[in-house]
């Protein structure tokens, strides 16, 4: 009785935590004028066409080109965190110099800086380059390592590496650069799967630094493509709006089944590695 109580309470709270998305895929099947007159969950008549009307896009735009430049930002910040983060964590992790706790400090101290502290001053320097309107300023300070998040989360990875493996290649004739490529990184590669979806994740659902730096529909993102359908013509599309939300919010998830097994794997071993 007590395995079948707990059974209950899970699937209890498993139901609480999935409606707001059976909610929003009942929603994107029916018209408007039942959007906003009933409560129920159930389409009382389903309307498939809220998905052709979202797939043709809104402002002169497809819903192609959304779904193209999120992945285009996506992809970039994802080679961007991959390269940067991962070049930093090894000097931090595994080299000797000097300042290096010093500066070790400071990057983690970059983690309790609010984001929209440095939102002026980097949009300042953007628009002075030239490359506001453009995916340059999404996409270009991931390959500087700004992350500090994913750089300490590598970190703790490489440190929990046995040292000795590091002394073999050394002893082998290997530098610093070579026992990187031949011993570190494909060992590393639970956390760098990590780090490769969370920075998906996050950039793919941004809309914050998007609607900063984004004034052109043709190049508006999904989330900021979400926008377009309310008030539009002066009348909301608000069945059209929720297939586009469903359609957004599916690639999320088949990127999260797929590495499922590996984003466990990576957050479980980073956290024993700093211990």
């Amino acid at each position: 009785m007590r395995r079948v109580g707990w059974h209950i309470v899970c699937l209890t709270l498993l139901a609480v935590l999935l409606y707001p998305i059976v909610w929003l895929v009942s929603m994107s099947f029916k018209p408007t004028e039942e959007i906003l007159s009933s409560l129920s969950l159930l389409p009382k008549r389903f309307v498939f066409g809220n998905y052709t009307d979202a797939l043709a896009g809104s402002g002169g735009v497809s819903a192609w080109q959304f779904f193209a430049n999120s992945v285009i930002v996506s992809v970039l910040a994802v080679v961007g965190n991959l390269v940067a983060c991962t070049l930093a964590a090894y000097a931090f992790a595994r080299l000797q110099f000097r300042l290096r706790k010093v500066l070790f400090a400071v990057m983690l101290a970059t983690i309790m800086l609010p984001a929209h502290v440095v939102l002026i001053p980097q949009y300042t320097i953007f628009n002075e380059l030239g490359m506001v309107d453009t995916f340059w300023p999404l996409a270009l300070p991931k390959f500087l390592a700004t992350d500090a998040f994913f750089i300490f989360l590598i970190v703790q990875f490489m440190r929990g590496l046995p040292d000795e493996l590091a002394d073999a290649a050394r002893i082998d004739g290997c530098g610093p650069i070579r026992t990187f490529g031949y011993v570190v990184l494909p060992l590393s590669r639970p956390a760098l799967v990590t780090t490769g979806i969370f920075t998906f994740i996050w950039t793919w659902n941004d809309f914050l630094s998007q609607l900063i730096y984004l004034s052109t529909p043709a190049k508006y993102t999904l989330p900021l493509a979400l926008r377009l359908y309310i008030d539009q013509t002066s009348e909301t599309s608000y069945g059209a709006m929720f297939a586009m939300s469903v359609l957004t919010l599916l690639p999320i998830g088949l990127f999260f089944l797929v590495f499922q097994r590996m984003l466990v794997q990576g957050v479980t071993t980073s956290g024993m590695g700093g211990a």
